[in-house]
C-alpha cells in the first residue's frame, strides 16, 4: 500500500482524492489545506488538517496547489528527504525545495470540480530524479488506470502550452461560436456532432491532414461573406482573420 498526503483543495486535488479512494494500492492518509472549510465535506473520509506541523509520515506528498504556491509550500514542509511532487504542467521539478526528494505527477487533462473524471482518459506525465521514485509514481498512475509518460521539465512545459491551445483556446472558440449563433437565434447544439467528429478525426489523422474549410481551399468568396457577417463584432472578426491567415500559411494558400 502506497500512503499519500494531498496538499491543496482545487480541482486536481479533489479529483485525485476521489480517484485514489477507489484504488486498492493507494491510501490517502491526510488532506491538507490552509482553509479547512474547503475540504470539510470529506472529513468523514480522510483526516483533514490546516496545520503543516500536523503532517504525518507518508510515501508521497502531492502538492496540488497553484503554480505560484509550489515553491513556498515545499519550503515550509516540516521534514526533509521525503518524496514531494507537484501536479503542474509548467513549473520546474526544481522549484520544489531541494531538501526533499523531488518529482512531478502531472495529469494532462482538463478538470472541473463537479464533473466526473475517468482516469483511464487521463495520461499522467511523470518526472523524478531518483529511479525508485519514478517507479513509485508510475505504480500510482497505473493503479488509477492511467497511461504514463516519462518526460523532462522542458517536454512538460511544451505539452502544457500545447494543451492550452487544444483545450483552453478551443473552448474559447466554442464560446465565440455560441455568441455567433445566438446573434441570430440559431441553435448552438446543432454544432455538437461536428465538434465530436473534429475531435475524433485527429485520433486517426494528423491535424494537418484533417484540416478542411474555406481557408484551406482558399475559398475567397466564402471568406468575404463570413467577414461581412462579423463586421459588427471586431473582436470575432480579428479572431477569424488571424486563424484564416494561419491556416493559409500552413497549407500554402495565398492570403485574401
Amino acid at each position: 500500500m502506497i500512503s499519500v498526503i494531498i496538499l491543496g483543495a482545487g480541482n486536481v486535488a479533489t479529483h485525485l482524492f476521489k480517484a485514489f479512494q477507489k484504488t486498492e494500492l493507494i491510501s490517502v492518509k491526510q488532506w491538507y489545506n490552509r482553509h479547512l472549510n474547503l475540504i470539510s465535506p470529506y472529513k468523514n473520509d480522510v483526516d483533514i488538517i490546516d496545520d503543516l506541523s500536523q503532517l504525518k509520515e507518508a510515501d508521497v506528498y502531492i502538492l496540488a496547489v497553484s503554480d505560484d504556491a509550489i515553491k513556498e509550500l515545499s519550503s515550509k514542509l516540516p521534514f526533509e528527504n521525503r518524496l514531494v511532487v507537484h501536479t503542474s504542467g509548467s513549473v520546474s521539478l526544481y522549484d520544489i525545495d531541494k531538501k526533499h526528494r523531488r518529482g512531478v505527477f502531472y495529469p494532462l487533462q482538463t478538470f472541473s470540480k463537479n464533473a466526473y473524471m475517468d482516469f483511464e482518459n487521463v495520461p499522467i506525465c511523470i518526472e523524478a530524479i531518483k529511479s525508485a521514485d519514478y517507479h513509485l509514481l508510475k505504480s500510482m498512475a497505473i493503479s488509477l488506470g492511467s497511461s504514463t509518460k516519462r518526460v523532462n521539465s522542458d517536454q512538460r512545459r511544451v505539452l502544457h502550452l500545447a494543451a492550452v491551445f487544444v483545450n483552453n483556446f478551443t473552448n474559447q472558440l466554442y464560446r465565440v461560436a455560441h455568441e455567433i449563433t445566438e446573434s441570430e437565434g440559431a441553435d448552438f447544439d446543432i454544432l455538437k456532432p461536428l465538434i465530436l467528429e473534429t475531435a475524433n478525426k485527429v485520433q486517426e489523422f494528423s491535424p494537418y491532414m484533417a484540416q478542411t474549410g474555406p481557408a484551406k481551399r482558399n475559398d475567397k468568396k466564402t471568406i468575404r461573406k463570413h467577414l461581412k457577417i462579423l463586421n459588427n463584432n471586431p473582436h470575432h472578426k480579428a479572431i477569424y482573420e488571424l486563424l484564416t491567415e494561419s491556416i493559409q500559411k500552413t497549407h500554402g494558400r495565398k492570403k485574401l
